[in-house]
């Protein structure tokens, strides 16, 4: 089939059952997603998607089947084809008559086309059989779907199909389905208006126009009556007409003429000579009920010689192409309505041809009753003047009259211009293909730039313009570091302490999006997020602090590989102010600057293996929102002197599944806390620890659940809309105008101005003196 009937069946699903219905049945049938119209495809792919929508939308073929063939009616006006369809015929006999001609002048453009059949015969009461014929079986139900919207739409008639006979005939190509549709019509607007107005007042009030009507009608009934009387005394031979031939023969016309019922008129004798018809009609054919040939055209002489000598047998000469029916007088009387296309045969050619394509003859059948003859009228089937040039053929073998002339001439036209329509189409769907790949592509690159700079922040720096920046009143910074990393990277390769590195920021990276924080960067062993940065939320403590329980989790399942236990991290949490911007042009990053970040990299290295450290401040954030911690007490912070500091022991109401954003059991439907698990925590830790850490364990995690919190409005989003820019000092000492979130806090202590440039910035070393050389050489080496 062309791509024009898959294409078809696409729209439909699409229409009916929208894109990702169609994505599914493209995936299930194995076949791509869009088709070229005068590409053929293989019948395979059209069956294959209509099986799989029967069964993807639990519909039963003919239903379906029907669908498609009113959706098609549909498309092939939407597709150019109405007013070709309209003017097939008068009603819907003639309509279905001419199918068959319909198709055989769309084969002019689709050259490969394989159409069905169709034949239809009038009954005495009305009704009609209609003959389908098709080499694709199962396919019958597209034809009561086609033909009923064709008489609602052309006729505004209503039709019922029914099949009472499907055989299968022996045919020239072999076996081919023959259906047989009893079809009945009924006027659409005799129903309705019945069902409209029968229960109307309107109705009872107007039975005087009825019944002065009906006195009209009954006038019109004399009026056809006398018409008939008098042709009847005119015609020699009055044909039968049906009811609305004499409808037509009482119209009036033009001053108040009728006109009378139509009657040819034949001369007594046939004026015009042998010779002359032979001429002007240079292709035809009269052969007798045995296929002798009694009479031919002097070109079809010319080409076949073998027609010069009459009796010969006419099927010794030519096969029926189509119809596809046997050479025999009776199939040629079954479809004497057809158009019938002949193909001369090559063995009985002369030697001049045998090198050519056998020419085929395209006309119709016409019966000569008295003669007991059929006469075969016929003109060369020619599509383009490269298949006249082929036969070594001329315009001027053609009759004058013929139009196959211009039809050849205009057919080139119009195969050049199908030709550049389907290479218009080749290139609007390579460049779909290579558009699709490209946003796929750009995803990619937006996922990755992303995944490095907040969003807003990326969108200003591809548009080309400046990130200013921008204060934040309030956040929460978390560092962590390894327990004695240092030692770990002298007694390991560096690639084992990538793959333990890759194996435990996997899990941090991935409780991140469980709670809604920002990864501002990682140094070696050191991991530094923010919550309330950069989108200000209320409730960055609580968010920070549970990613805070859920890394000391996450890191009890990944194994030292030096000894093969889980290893340790050290937590520290400060809450304050900063200042966040973007900092260099080549690789640029969004840091934070700010006493803030100083203090909190002073938790982390003054904490304890396991434990998560917090500032006052941070402990101050948290003390109304149900977590459990407990007092440390005063301690001596390097730069900071004495400070009061606490740990966080626990989440009084998430459960651990929550807090690792994993799918919540039934056992957590009374919010136990994290401290309940402890034990199957600690069983899935022993299984964790004995499995050998392979790079692709990391890629088995279970799906993320986002953990759900309420944020009200925060000082720093109120400020925001109060004011569109303000005046402030630049990294530079310059000032700038730029959209601020916040503003710092106006008690900075003497010395920890976070604007100057030699402001420590990330965290200053441990204890350990060698600690952060050593990490830094590592760094370098890896």
């Amino acid at each position: 089939m062309y791509g024009f009937i898959n294409t078809c069946l696409k729209s439909l699903v699409v229409e009916k059952y929208g894109e990702e219905t169609w994505e599914k049945l493209r995936i299930q049938a194995g076949v791509q997603d869009t088709f070229l119209t005068f590409e053929v495809y293989k019948d395979e792919i059209t069956m294959q998607l209509i099986d799989k929508a029967c069964k993807m939308l639990d519909v039963p073929p003919d239903m379906v089947l029907k669908q498609f063939g009113e959706f098609f009616f549909e498309f092939c006006k939407r597709s150019g084809y109405d007013h070709m369809l309209r003017t097939l015929g008068g009603n819907l006999y003639e309509f279905i008559e001419n199918l068959d001609a319909l198709h055989s002048y769309l084969s002019l453009s689709y050259q490969e086309m394989n159409a069905p059949s169709f034949r239809v015969e009038k009954n005495e009461d009305g009704s009609m059989h209609l003959h389908y014929y098709s080499d694709r079986r199962g396919l019958c139900h597209i034809v009561p779907g086609i033909i009923g919207a064709a008489a609602l739409d052309f006729f505004n008639t209503e039709i019922s199909m029914e099949i009472v006979n499907q055989t299968e005939e022996e045919e020239r190509t072999g076996k081919k389905e023959h259906i047989v549709f009893l079809v009945t019509q009924k006027p659409v607007f005799s129903y309705k208006k019945r069902n409209k107005f029968s229960s109307s007042p309107q109705y009872i009030d107007d039975s005087g126009r009825r019944i002065e009507k009906q006195l009209n009608k009954e006038g019109i009934e004399k009026n056809k009556k006398k018409i008939r009387d008098r042709t009847s005394l005119v015609s020699v031979c009055p044909a039968k007409k049906n009811h609305w031939e004499t409808i037509r023969g009482i119209v009036t016309l033009g001053r108040g003429k009728l006109l009378r019922g139509f009657d040819p008129a034949y001369p007594t004798t046939l004026w015009i000579d042998t010779k002359t018809f032979c001429n002007g009609l240079p292709f035809h054919i009269v052969f007798d009920e045995e296929l002798r040939v009694k009479q031919a055209g002097v070109s079809i002489q010319k080409i076949v010689p073998g027609l010069q000598t009459l009796g010969i047998r006419l099927d010794h000469y030519f096969s029926i192409v189509h119809p596809e029916v046997t050479f025999t007088i009776s199939s040629v009387q079954k479809f004497i309505n057809s158009q019938f296309v002949f193909r001369t045969r090559r063995e009985m050619m002369p030697e001049s041809w045998k090198q050519r394509p056998m020419l085929e003859l395209r006309g119709q059948m016409i019966w000569m009753e008295s003669l007991q003859c059929m006469l075969y009228l016929c003109s060369p089937l020619l599509r383009t003047l490269h298949e006249l040039e082929e036969r070594q053929m001329h315009i001027a073998d053609i009759a004058p009259h013929d139009v196959t002339r211009d039809l050849i001439l205009l057919n080139q036209q119009r195969l050049a211009e199908m030709e550049l329509s389907n290479q218009l189409e080749r290139k609007k769907e390579e460049l779909r293909i290579l558009s699709k790949h490209l946003e796929e592509e750009k995803k990619k690159t937006e996922a990755l730039l992303y995944a490095m700079l907040p969003k807003h922040v990326a969108n200003q720096l591809k548009e080309g313009k400046r990130v200013e920046a921008g204060e934040f009143k309030e956040c929460t910074i978390l560092f962590s570091d390894v327990v004695t990393f240092t030692n770990i990277c002298a007694q390991c390769e560096p690639i084992q302490i990538v793959l333990m590195l890759n194996s435990m920021y996997l899990r941090f990276d991935r409780l991140t999006t469980v709670h809604d924080v920002y990864k501002v960067e990682t140094i070696g062993d050191a991991y530094m997020v923010v919550g309330g940065v950069p989108v200000p939320v209320s409730t960055h403590a609580e968010r920070v602090a549970n990613f805070a329980l859920g890394i000391i989790i996450a890191a009890e399942e990944v194994k030292n590989p030096v000894s093969g236990k889980p290893i340790q991290i050290r937590v520290g949490i400060h809450t304050g102010p900063v200042l966040a911007g973007v900092v260099g042009e080549k690789m640029p990053r969004y840091c934070l600057f700010g006493d803030t970040v100083n203090i909190a990299s002073r938790m982390e290295s003054h904490g304890v293996p396991s434990k998560i450290h917090l500032s006052p401040t941070a402990h101050y954030c948290l003390k109304d929102k149900k977590f459990e911690m407990t007092e440390r007490g005063e301690i001596e912070v390097k730069g900071k002197g004495k400070m009061h500091t606490y740990f966080l022991i626990r989440n009084r109401t998430a459960t651990e599944n929550e807090i690792m954003g994993n799918p919540i059991k039934e056992s957590d439907s009374d919010h136990e806390s994290v401290q309940s698990f402890h034990e199957s925590r600690i069983k899935m830790i022993q299984s964790s620890c004995q499995q050998a850490m392979q790079p692709s364990s990391d890629q088995d995690q279970p799906p993320t659940i986002a953990m759900k919190y309420i944020d009200g409005p925060t000082e720093t989003q109120a400020s925001y809309k109060g004011r569109s820019q303000e005046r402030i000092m630049d990294l530079t000492g310059k000032t700038h105008d730029f959209e601020s979130y916040g503003h710092l806090h106006d008690d900075q202590q003497p010395g920890s101005d976070p604007y100057l440039p030699n402001q420590e910035r990330i965290k200053p070393a441990p204890e350990e003196p060698q600690n952060r050389n050593v990490r830094s050489n590592f760094c370098n080496l890896i």
